[in-house]
């Protein structure tokens, strides 16, 4: 069964010969259904794609046959440097392409899926993207001691955790996130609820108009929010750029391999190799450097037992 990434780039050559028009470089910055939205140096482009394809993400660096002065179509994929996605048994979900760092967003209040975040963090490690965890409502006392205890196991596998509170304490929030963000391009992931709406409006200047323009250009209704966007940020130097995403509640990672699922749970690094057969699946396998780990304490149950869950996802691949 074949377990090829769609970050295998999807690049082609253009073909102008059926319009006639002018082909120009642009960057995905939104996203929904085959609707697409192009920016091309600052020039604003509707698109779709070819036939039924589907396979662009925001992020992507696109080659476009443009239609009329404000449309066009996308002909091919620039190679991509990452691809961040969840997949069922049955088809993937495209999250962001040429991201280079991952914001997972918590909060206090309501509570946050360990399984989720944990998930994310794996996603994140398999397509090579550095991971942050945002802890926000921090203003939220009550809660916060229960939140910091549970963040720690991800803090002691060397995940940063950040905190900050986008309402009580704003300015501090953008003094804290600032940094982290330049010369990054990032995205902002989490359950909704967390407050990652919150976060743009501080770090981004008129998100609420922006998202009014892309869903007008994108035909969804002035109250949809549910498509991906990404934001420039050229105050914080070049390359800098957020992307926003609906909130989600699962992040099925089907299309991972057993060697990918294995190097993706970084606290297995120490282990792997030394087990006595040398095909371990870290399992129930007799001597395994992993299990044996487990038993320890020096790798928490709570991942193991993701591990093998995922294990169990891999195979059940359809597509």
């Amino acid at each position: 069964m074949s377990r090829r990434s769609p970050a295998k780039s999807n690049s082609g050559s253009s073909n102008t010969s059926n319009t006639g028009n002018s082909a120009s470089h642009a960057t995905i910055i939104a996203a929904h259904g085959r609707h697409y939205l192009a920016d091309a140096d600052g020039l604003r482009l509707q698109c779709v794609t070819r036939g039924k394809k589907t396979n662009v993400a925001v992020g992507d660096r696109v080659r476009i046959t443009l239609t009329s002065s404000d449309q066009g179509v996308i002909d091919s994929i620039d190679e991509r440097d990452t691809l961040l996605y969840r997949s069922d048994q049955y088809k993937s979900k495209l999250l962001a392409a040429n991201v280079s760092q991952l914001f997972i967003v918590v909060a206090t209040e309501p509570g946050f899926s360990d399984d989720l975040v944990s998930r994310a963090l794996v996603a994140a490690e398999a397509a090579g993207i550095t991971v942050r965890l945002i802890l926000n409502k921090t203003d939220v006392t009550e809660s916060l001691a229960k939140t910091r205890e549970r963040l720690q196991p991800y803090a002691a596998l060397g995940y940063p955790v950040h905190e900050v509170s986008a309402k009580g304490r704003p300015e501090d929030t953008v003094a804290t996130l600032t940094p982290l963000l330049a010369g990054q391009s990032s995205i902002l992931i989490g359950q909704s609820g967390m407050g990652k709406s919150s976060l743009i409006n501080l770090l981004v200047p008129d998100a609420d108009i922006a998202v009014r323009e892309i869903s007008a250009a994108l035909d969804t209704g002035k109250h949809t929010t549910t498509f991906t966007r990404l934001y420039q940020l050229p105050a914080l130097g070049a390359g800098s750029s957020i992307i926003d995403s609906p909130g989600f509640q699962e992040f099925g990672l089907y299309h991972l391999s057993e060697g990918m699922l294995e190097r993706a749970f970084v606290e297995f690094a120490p282990y792997l190799g030394h087990c006595k057969f040398y095909n371990c699946r870290h399992l129930t396998e007799p001597q395994c450097a992993v299990l044996a780990a487990v038993e320890e304490g020096k790798i928490a149950r709570m991942r193991h037992t993701l591990y093998g869950q995922l294990l169990h996802e891999s195979s059940q691949t359809l597509y």
